[in-house]
């Protein structure tokens, strides 16, 4: 955390036949923060008296303070030269080492100055502010109390001993030893008691810690200074909204928005009404945001915290290439936004631009060291490239006297960012306990997904089938391939071809049916809650029949956390032929059915905690000519996740939907699914 020195210019500027060269005036400039005015005033001094070191010094002071640092080093310098012994400009040099963050420099003749003159006040002070700069907090806090012992209660002193507790605080919490930081932060409230910035510091500390009642309890500690209500509120808002009660989020900064007066200072204005659209955002309210948003970047265009909300707005509404216009002038306003950077890297994301995201955050660090967002970005970025393995066994069962135990195993091994290795082992036996007829499979595919370009991905796999029965064992060939496609808004679609196996009980396996099925899904997402996803496949059979679906499901998002949705179902299936005594194959089926699902993510699930959905639908299906029937269908599952590496949950269903097997029946499964990265690491490193 920078600190300037803050130095008693009477201290250093020692007034020399002042009462022949009338300086009073200009000192008074230079202690009042009139620095244009003091250096015009000591320039015109010095044309007259060239070489009174007085006017040099203050002159030289006026300069630097007034931001031109480099010419007042340059004099110190020359001053130094004539009076090498001056303790007076040897301080006065120091400080413009300060000034040109020469603090390795300053650091060590600060040393020296410290050295010659133990009781030097202003040495002290200024050595502590340098030691602070390079981030040396204990020495510095050392520095700062010595000098306090030499002058006690200096107010200059305690203003730089409360920001280097800041600055100490806020190491540790880069360092993520937030135990540490707060210690320090309660001691600096403990000195400067309700310190605004103190308790601003300590709010953002619980915040990142993920203390979220502590930090509203700390917001609320503030808001009871009315100059600093406003702020309070807006602080109150954001905890609001980490909780996910989204109303109240915007509840509360809608008060804050709307108490803002014209005594107001500009940077309260600013975060105030930056908070209130982001709550206009989180709640969906995407028109008002815009509409308030396009206020601003008329008011104050091209600043980068506007852009910064167009850009979160566009994000929001899955934008993602405007969004990422706004970041890019950003980073043109300024390479070291943080907003700029990060946003950058969701943004790039978001488009599938894999290796631009990781440069972009890792940019973000070369500011921000140790930025626990960029941290944890590149952190979910490297574990999506971590080699995984999923396991499942599942015991099914259903009304017909069948009975099927399945282990399954999946790995995925990303070579790159675009190259992924895939495998598949299943394992199959079935049987019908009143038949007592058998089967077993095995099935083994390899194969590959890589990315094409940013928005369009290619999977394939191809194996064999290993299958044994009461009348026939054969072994056939499985391929899946199919391309993923992202080339529009909230719009994805997915087309393939997959040759299987019917092995969904003995009598199937026996029979040796291979289905070529050939498939498209769409799924389309909006901004007002509604989504809709639709399912079409031809499959064709060895045995001549051919069969069409389509299932499509309609659905509206009630909440986003847990996630909530309600909608309907709609599925109709055809085959060609109709073998009743084989398999359920109807001339026509229609099914329709309400849903409600439930889910706690389990890809946001934090380690140690549980996460789960399900789903229950009932409607009805109508068979041919035949009568409707009502269904019903539960699904289930719930999980733990262990680590950020592994997760262990059990899942079941339960139908009465008619299956390839036939109508009226019930089926059953429960199984256990484990996923694991069986690696630590990803296996490559990026160029």
């Amino acid at each position: 955390m920078t600190l300037k020195s803050r130095i008693t210019l009477a201290f250093l500027c020692l007034v020399f036949g002042i009462s022949a060269q009338n300086m009073q005036e200009g000192f008074t400039y230079l202690e009042t923060g009139k620095y244009a005015k003091a250096e015009g005033f000591f320039q015109e001094v010095l044309k007259e008296h060239p070489t009174n070191k007085t006017a040099r010094l203050c002159y030289g002071r006026a300069i630097g303070l007034n931001g031109n640092s480099e010419a007042a080093n340059t004099l110190f310098t020359n001053l130094l030269a004539d009076y090498p012994n001056d303790f007076e400009v040897k301080l006065n040099y120091a400080e413009s080492l300060l000034w040109n963050n020469n603090f390795s420099e300053a650091k060590t003749y600060y040393k020296g100055l410290v050295k010659e003159e133990p009781k030097s006040f202003a040495a002290l002070l200024g050595f502590a502010n340098t030691l602070s700069n390079l981030k040396t907090y204990e020495e510095a806090l050392e520095m700062v109390n010595k000098a306090l012992e030499v002058s006690p209660g200096n107010p200059n002193a305690l203003t730089s001993k409360k920001y280097i507790y800041l600055g100490y605080a806020y190491q540790n919490q880069q360092a993520q030893q937030y135990e540490k930081a707060e210690a320090l932060l309660l001691t600096n409230l403990e000195l400067f008691e309700d310190d605004k910035d103190s308790l601003l510091n300590l709010a953002n500390l619980y915040l990142i810690w993920n203390q979220l009642d502590r930090a509203e309890s700390t917001y609320h500690k503030l808001a009871q200074q009315p100059d600093h209500n406003t702020i309070a509120l807006n602080g109150v808002a954001l905890v609001a909204h980490l909780n996910g009660k989204e109303n109240k989020a915007l509840e509360l900064s809608t008060t804050a928005y709307s108490s803002l007066s014209s005594t107001a200072t500009p940077i309260v204005v600013q975060q105030t009404t930056e908070r209130y659209a982001q709550a206009l955002i989180w709640n969906k309210k995407f028109t008002a945001a815009k509409s308030l948003i396009d206020s601003l970047i008329t008011k104050h265009p091209k600043q980068n915290w506007v852009l910064a909300l167009r850009a979160t707005l566009n994000i929001y509404k899955s934008n993602f290439k405007a969004s990422l216009n706004d970041y890019n002038q950003i980073l043109v306003n300024d390479s070291t936004s943080f907003d700029g950077n990060l946003g950058k890297a969701n943004a790039l994301k978001a488009l599938g631009q894999t290796e631009g995201a990781y440069t972009a955050a890792e940019n973000t660090l070369t500011f921000y060291d140790e930025q626990k967002d960029a941290v944890n970005f590149i952190k979910q970025l490297d574990q999506s490239f971590t080699p995984t393995l999923e396991s499942k066994v599942a015991h099914t069962f259903d009304n017909g006297d069948n009975q099927a135990f399945s282990f399954d195993q999946s790995v995925n091994v990303p070579l790159s960012t675009k190259l992924a290795l895939l495998g598949n082992y299943n394992y199959r036996t079935t049987k019908n306990t009143v038949t007592d007829n058998s089967a077993t499979s095995n099935n083994l595919s390899l194969g590959v997904s890589y990315k094409l370009i940013p928005s369009i991905t290619f999977k394939g796999t191809a194996g064999l089938s290993s299958a044994k029965a009461e009348s026939a064992n054969y072994t056939q060939l499985l391929t899946d391939i199919s391309f993923g496609i992202k080339s529009f808004k909230l719009q994805s679609l997915e087309v393939g071809y997959k040759r299987q196996i019917e092995s969904f009980n003995a009598d199937l396996l026996d029979r040796e049916i291979v289905q070529n099925n050939y498939y498209a899904n769409y799924n389309l997402a909006t901004n007002f809650n509604l989504g809709w996803f639709t399912q079409l496949m031809y499959t064709s059979q060895n045995d001549g029949n051919s069969r069409q679906l389509l299932f499509t499901s309609l659905y509206y998002n009630l909440l986003p956390k847990p996630s909530l949705k309600a909608g309907i179902n709609y599925q109709h299936i055809t085959f060609e032929d109709q073998v009743p005594s084989i398999y359920f194959s109807p001339e026509k089926f229609n099914a329709v059915e309400l849903f409600v699902n439930i889910i706690k993510d389990e890809a946001a699930a934090k380690p140690k905690t549980w996460f789960y959905n399900a789903t229950a639908a009932f409607g009805y299906q109508f068979i041919e000519d035949d009568p409707k029937q009502s269904t019903y269908r539960l699904q289930g599952a719930f999980g733990y996740r262990f680590s950020e590496r592994s997760l262990l949950n059990v899942y079941g269903t339960r139908s009465n939907i008619a299956s390839a097997t036939a109508a009226g029946f019930t089926f059953t499964e429960i199984g256990l699914r484990f996923k694991w990265m069986f690696l630590k690491k990803k296996l490559f490193q990026r160029d």
